[in-house]
């Protein structure tokens, strides 16, 4: 079993899913004592919420230059980043070092593609919807076409994902705000969605949406397990494999 090292505390909500997601994952593939062999570097998120609302992207990227280092160092043999937002730095990270980073936008593309579908809505936090780092990637490396909400809608994710998420809160009045931005997108066009957040899964259910839901987290934590363990379901798409955001043991 290879050693997946985290990236994580961005924000621990999301990284403890991570954890518990790809160790229920080696156990149902391994057997019932088996877990998985990972290394979690986890921030403080408060730290890293101020710099990214400064927008100094220059600091961030040192930082998680300097924990992936740490992680390859004390053995991992691959990066999970477990955030979407914090990709926007994911080039700086890859050129730092030697062990690949499992950019956590491919195996989502990957999982929507074998799924026959290319028209999505992404849902994240500002950052990510409004920048190219993300929705470039899906587009031109993929070929899917991608749907963000409008300015009124990407202030309404936003806020909920910074002020409520983060902080363990699920309020219904914010589920009932996503629902109906996901039927906005829907009616625009939107195949699927993206949860283009980590923490989004905590708040939003298949049921909230008419169309399937791709849960990031869920996807990029199987995708590490693949990795992990080396066998032929590397090479197999993983919408071959049940579930648009099932996560193991529901």
């Amino acid at each position: 079993m290879r050693t997946i090292g985290l990236i994580g505390g961005m924000s621990w909500e999301s990284s403890a899913e991570y954890y518990r997601l790809i160790n229920q994952g080696i156990r149902a593939r391994r057997g019932p004592t088996a877990s998985a062999s990972c290394l979690l570097w986890s921030f403080d998120f408060a730290e890293i919420e101020a710099l990214q609302h400064r927008g100094d992207w220059d600091g961030l990227a040192a930082m998680l230059v300097q924990a992936a280092r740490r992680l390859e160092g004390a053995g991992a043999d691959m990066l999970l980043l477990c955030t979407n937002t914090m990709h926007r730095v994911a080039p700086a990270i890859t050129s730092a070092v030697s062990i690949p980073l499992l950019h956590i936008a491919d195996p989502t593309a990957e999982r929507i593609r074998a799924a026959g579908l290319r028209t999505v809505g992404l849902l994240g936090t500002a950052f990510t919807m409004e920048q190219d780092f993300y929705r470039g990637r899906l587009s031109e490396r993929h070929g899917l076409e991608v749907i963000v909400p409008d300015a009124t809608d990407r202030a309404t994710v936003h806020r909920v994902i910074y002020e409520e998420l983060v902080a363990g809160t699920v309020a219904p009045a914010s589920r009932a705000a996503y629902r109906a931005i996901i039927a906005r997108m829907v009616e625009a066009g939107a195949e699927a969605i993206v949860l283009g957040c980590t923490e989004i899964m905590l708040l939003v259910r298949p049921e909230d949406s008419a169309v399937p839901l791709f849960d990031t987290t869920a996807i990029h934590a199987e995708a590490a397990i693949d990795r992990a363990l080396g066998g032929a379901e590397d090479r197999v798409p993983s919408a071959a494999r049940p579930g648009y955001r099932a996560r193991e043991g529901e």
